[in-house]
Formats: C-alpha cells, structure tokens, sequence
C-alpha cells in the first residue's frame, strides 16, 4: 500500500510524545556522526542501508527518523511510506531535538564526512596542480575533474566523493 500525502514532520516535543506511545526513533545519518551524539534512544539506520523490509514488524507507532538537519530524514519516511509503513521525520534534527531539552547520549568526535570530503577535494586539487606545474601539464585534468565534481554535487545536491568516503571502514 502507498501512502501518498506528504507528512508533515513532528517537533522534536511532539516525537517523543508519539515515541510514549509506541514506535521507534531511528537515526539516518552515518555511523560517526550517530557516535559523536545522537536522541536517547536512537537506532543508528543509516540512510545508505536502510532497508524497509526490517520495519515490518516493528509494532504499534510509526517509525521516527531524525538525522543532523531534516533532509536525510525526509528522504528516509519517503522511502518508507513508499513501502507502506507509517513514518514521520523529526524537524530540525539532532540539534533540535537537544534545544528542546531532550536526553542524548555523547560518545567520540569524528572528522565529520563533509570535512572529509573538503581535504580530499582539497589534497586532491593541490596535488595535481603541483604536478601539472613540475611533472607534466596533462596533471591540469585531476584539479579540473574534481572542480567539476564539487560543481555537480553543489548542483544536483548528490556527492560521488562523499557517497566513496561513506563506504570507507572508518565512517562504518
């Protein structure tokens, strides 16, 4: 069954009284931020592997999702109500959910995935600018490449570098 209007996401209040309820908070975003802090409570699904099959039996209440800002959320409950169940995005993310006076747990800060993105562009970029200038002009090409990538993920919003960082050991 599809569900077909767009729900409208709860606050971070509003949630956890549907969590009293019933239901299931489920945290989107990757495995290192999840670490860094994340909602009381959470199941670490990110978005990359979150399978719709698994919520089958999840019980009474909708599932919940919440990552950093609202946008992975979002597209998690488009995919899920797409397979029929019941799901809700919490509005603002992490960070709303701790202003509004809700319990999370803090673990280890980790180089967020944006900032691993930003050097390995940057390493990248400066490396075959260095050896276009002493090796070989044909060097020009990597800089160009990774100025035309950093161009389509600002423009289609989709980051081919970040989605390779994600799948790298240390950001499962």
């Amino acid at each position: 069954m599809m569900i077909a209007a767009p729900a409208t996401p709860l606050s971070p209040r509003e949630a956890a009284d549907r969590l009293q309820q019933g239901g299931v908070l489920i945290d989107v975003r990757t495995p290192p931020e999840f670490r860094e802090a994340h909602a009381t409570g959470t199941r670490n699904v990110p978005l990359d592997r979150l399978d719709p099959g698994s919520f089958q039996n999840e019980g009474d209440g909708p599932i919940l999702a919440i990552c950093k800002s609202g946008a992975r959320s979002g597209q998690a409950v488009e995919t899920l109500r797409t397979a029929g169940i019941e799901a809700l995005s919490v509005e603002g993310g992490t960070p709303a959910w701790e202003a509004a006076g809700l319990p999370i747990e803090r673990g280890k800060k980790s180089i967020s995935l944006e900032r691993q993105v930003r050097i390995a562009a940057g390493s990248l970029a400066f490396t075959g600018s260095v050896l276009a200038l002493t090796v070989h002009p044909y060097w020009a090409g990597l800089p160009a490449f990774i100025g035309a990538g950093l161009t389509f993920a600002g423009l289609t919003d989709t980051c081919g570098m970040g989605m390779m960082l994600a799948k790298m050991p240390w950001n499962r």
